[in-house]
């Protein structure tokens, strides 16, 4: 046996005993995986006893000897080596969550976190994007986050000439098949779609991506695995702001793509498709630097452990300042797929259920966090209704326990111009509001006030 060997079957025992502690965490509930995730206690023993997950702030690793440095450096053994490529902290982050949006499913899944919400958007469509040929495209949802916008329109189709065609119509099938041609590269929506909260039925998206030999990208930021896990309705990989939900407690910026095993593609190597977040974690990554801090990571692992307690909270309230507003005469229109007045409530209520079910265990819908709503009167009128809020806050951010507000128009989807906006659905008087955990009383006392 060779040094480096020795390294090499030290690493696949680690492996399975990895392997088996994802197998037991699989048996318990949504909760009781967010609370532990891939820490056990034979991990806390290597940690003198610790019963929370290690932070490790060291940039680097040490190496017992050449072997091993050889063996790890190779990828051949389990190791972390430089942050920039890996780290303890987020191994545990990504462990987690991968879990977490495989729930309840036999699909196996991996994770790997990026610096932000944009950066897992950009690690996750880049790879499909490196074989370039004439008439390259990828289909996508015009109803999204500004910031994705911009990456697809301005990075993507202007800058690298590669065709982002758009679709309009979220719910029509027909509109993102007639796009599809034999340089379609893969499929991208978000769901729910921020700030128009537009819902999209993933069952048949993803049936007509793989009919094409292609993968199903879906943003779920504003759902988490609490209320959706687009994997076990087909998609194949899922990004997420982390920095939103997730990250309730507002105290890191993150990112994360979290993927099925053996995805699609027409592109890329037999290693990308057999495990996508590995292979992007080991190479991609490691070249374009768009790691995760292990001090943010430690934050959200967390925030993470009451995910399902928060959203759940959240949900309830948004659906009665969502009535409430439905409800008032300054107010022209409410985007939130919990009404039943919303286009897509059915859809909506078909893929969003909290994890696990109500306090007794029924099986329950919940709708979120986000709205949006339209100020009778125009722009002026939104203007004038933000600016008298007083303990709604008036920020780009979404997903934290405290209710924070914003124009799209003038912010988040301010850069694409008008003509973006309109192919997007924003309105110069539509206000995006996120809900968080004050009672709910008190945030329609607040928007009444502002709105009269």
């Amino acid at each position: 046996m060779t040094g480096v060997q020795k390294y090499i079957d030290r690493g696949m025992e680690k492996l399975q005993s990895e392997m088996a502690r994802k197998q037991m965490m699989k048996t318990k509930r949504f909760d009781t995986i967010a609370a532990h995730g891939l820490y056990g206690m034979e991990d806390a023993m290597a940690n003198q006893g610790s019963i929370m997950e290690p932070l490790t702030v060291s940039p680097a690793q040490h190496f017992e000897n050449s072997d091993h440095l050889e063996a790890a450096l190779s990828y051949q053994t389990p190791a972390w080596g430089y942050t920039r490529i890996h780290n303890p902290t987020l191994h545990y982050l990504e462990g987690t969550l991968a879990l977490l949006e495989g729930y309840g499913s036999d699909v196996e899944t991996s994770a790997v976190m990026t610096s932000s919400g944009m950066s897992a958007i950009f690690m996750a469509t880049n790879p499909f994007l490196q074989a370039e040929t004439d008439g390259m495209n990828f289909v996508a949802d015009a109803k999204c986050y500004g910031g994705t916008f911009m990456l697809f329109d301005e990075r993507y189709q202007n800058e690298r000439g590669i065709d982002v065609r758009w679709v309009q119509d979220t719910a029509n099938i027909d509109a993102w098949a007639t796009r599809i041609d034999d340089e379609t590269r893969f499929l991208y929506v978000e769901m729910p779609s921020n700030p128009s909260l537009t819902v999209a039925d993933l069952e048949p998206l993803a049936n007509l991506a793989h009919d094409h030999g292609i993968p199903l990208i879906v943003d779920s930021t504003l759902t988490t695995p609490a209320l959706m896990r687009p994997i076990c309705h087909g998609a194949d990989i899922v990004v997420h702001s982390i920095s939103k939900a997730i990250g309730g407690s507002g105290s890191a910026i993150a990112g994360a793509i979290v993927a099925k095993h053996h995805i699609p593609s027409r592109v890329g190597t037999d290693e990308m498709r057999e495990n996508f977040t590995g292979y992007v974690k080991l190479w991609p990554m490691r070249d374009h630097g768009t790691s995760l801090s292990p001090l943010s990571a430690h934050f959200i692992l967390n925030d993470l452990r009451t995910l399902r307690t928060r959203v759940d909270v959240m949900s309830k309230s948004a659906m009665r300042v969502a009535q409430f507003l439905e409800a008032h005469d300054r107010v022209e229109a409410v985007h939130y797929p919990g009404l039943r007045s919303n286009a897509g409530h059915a859809t909506a209520s078909k893929y969003m259920w909290l994890a696990d079910g109500d306090e007794s265990g029924s099986a329950v819908n919940r709708y979120g966090h986000l709205m949006s709503f339209m100020v009778k009167g125009g722009a002026e009128a939104a203007r004038n209704t933000l600016d008298r809020l007083q303990i709604i806050w008036r920020a780009t951010d979404l997903g934290r326990h405290k209710s924070v507000a914003v124009i799209p128009a003038i912010s988040t989807h301010q850069q694409q111009g008008e003509e973006g906006r309109e192919l997007a659905g924003i309105p110069a008087n539509l206000i995006r509001l996120s809900i968080g955990v004050e009672h709910p009383a008190d945030l329609m006392d607040e928007l009444d006030q502002a709105l009269r």
